[in-house]
């Protein structure tokens, strides 16, 4: 399987690399070829232009998309299945992951008029949180950034969808961060391996 795999985390010592790094070393482990997009290595604009602007507002698919964009669009096309790899800042994704989907889910291609992206076999989202998942669950939070990342952005663009939230993984509490550390990295490698 060819997986497409978009990371976002401005740091290499974050724990979210880490969990990017397992997840990779078990696709690779499993046979699967792997395509990655590393946003903040790619300095990958965010800020949509005037024209793409227009262009999306107006459901103006006929209108050339930028060549990053593009370019990104035909990793989509060339892929089976698609991993976002992100920490939660804010009950969301980072800016730069927003702004990817906001650029790259083109109209004429992610939806409306006649969208043309392939719909993959599969899409599973890795987001890094600092909260528990008891925090998450009873605030509402887990439940919001499922519907936003599963039910709006992915939608019917996979067979198969899942978010997998790796909690607990604060700095403000390095105990439980070091007690759920290990077994979140074993995770990370096996949801990779078993994908």
């Amino acid at each position: 399987m060819k997986v497409f795999v978009v990371y976002c985390h401005p740091s290499e010592q974050s724990f979210t690399c880490q969990v990017y790094r397992q997840f990779v070393r078990g696709l690779r482990e499993a046979g699967h070829e792997v395509i990655i997009s590393d946003l903040y290595k790619m300095d990958f604009c965010t800020d949509m232009t005037e024209e793409e602007y227009l262009r999306e507002t107006h459901y103006r698919a006929e209108l050339p998309v930028p060549e990053d964009v593009r370019q990104e669009q035909e990793k989509i096309q060339s892929s089976d299945a698609v991993a976002f790899i992100y920490p939660v800042f804010w009950t969301e994704a980072p800016a730069k992951l927003v702004g990817w989907f906001d650029r790259v889910w083109t109209s004429g291609f992610a939806y409306t008029p006649n969208p043309t992206m392939k719909v993959l076999d599969k899409a599973l989202v890795l987001a890094c949180a600092g909260k528990t998942m008891d925090s998450l669950a009873q605030s509402g939070q887990q439940q919001a950034m499922t519907a936003v990342m599963l039910g709006d952005r992915i939608n019917e663009r996979a067979k198969e969808k899942d978010i997998v939230f790796f909690d607990g993984i604060t700095h403000w509490d390095e105990e439980t961060r070091e007690r759920l550390m290990p077994a979140h990295l074993e995770r990370a490698y096996r949801l990779g391996l078993e994908f």
